[in-house]
């Protein structure tokens, strides 16, 4: 899960009692995040679980929690495992594999793609890397810092091309990556990527899209879908209507 940390203590879990153990342990330094008794219905969380304004990968506490209340009310007050209500509450693992990258760079500085895009596309480039993938990017942006010749953030290629479904078909048939990120460009790139999405490029050559998915990226990028979305989930919303010329607006 992502989570907000946000702490300097962490629980040292050689020093638990018998009837607990660890919940969560962050990925990065390994200190404890959480823990739980094994038979009792009592879990901790050294972080946010809401993280408003964050990730909300682990929500879901919040109505295990609840769930784990009402099943030991129904069971005449038998405790209910925290392991069983935490199975069946998380999501399998969907994670996909995928040896080459292809990230869809900021370009140039504009408005919907300012230095913010340059410095994710950055961290995404580390972060692939970190992981042992081969990374190629697509950035006409000679000032950028993706495109610096050294250093820990550089792609393994650098293809100085307009983000275009063109220039980006021709780098796809060169390379033959099984994966591509849309996200970290900015507005060429997602508008780019929904191109060629809808003209099947991507499911041509099998580059399957990776971080935000097409159906999301267009959900929020068309005003009146992303309405319609709101209202599926019953989320309140200034009244609007979507119009696509000034006369309508009027």
């Amino acid at each position: 899960f992502i989570t907000s940390q946000n702490h300097g203590f962490a629980i040292d879990t050689d020093s638990l009692p018998a009837d607990w153990r660890p919940l969560f342990v962050n990925v990065n330094d390994h200190s404890n995040e959480g823990i739980m008794h094994q038979s009792q219905p009592i879990f901790t969380a050294q972080f946010h679980p809401e993280a408003t304004g964050g990730p909300t990968d682990t929500e879901f506490l919040f109505d295990t929690f609840i769930d784990m209340v009402r099943e030991t009310k129904a069971n005449a007050g038998t405790p209910v495992s925290v392991s069983r209500a935490m199975n069946a509450a998380t999501k399998p693992d969907t994670k996909v594999h995928v040896d080459k990258i292809l990230v869809l760079g900021s370009g140039g500085l504009s408005i919907g793609q300012a230095g913010e895009f340059d410095y994710s596309g950055s961290q995404a480039i580390k972060a692939l890397k970190e992981e042992g993938r081969h990374t190629v990017l697509m950035n006409p942006n000679i000032a950028s810092v993706q495109t610096n010749a050294e250093g820990e953030k550089q792609a393994d290629a650098v293809y100085y091309l307009p983000v275009t479904p063109e220039f980006v078909e021709e780098v796809i048939r060169r390379e033959r990556p099984d994966g591509i990120l849309l996200s970290m460009g900015g507005q060429t790139a997602l508008n780019c990527g929904v191109a060629m999405n809808d003209a099947g490029t991507l499911e041509k050559y099998g580059v399957r899209v990776l971080g935000t998915s097409i159906d999301s990226i267009k959900a929020t990028e068309d005003r009146e879908i992303f309405a319609a979305k709101l209202t599926e989930i019953n989320e309140s919303m200034a009244p609007s209507t979507a119009v696509k010329d000034a006369d309508a607006a009027a």
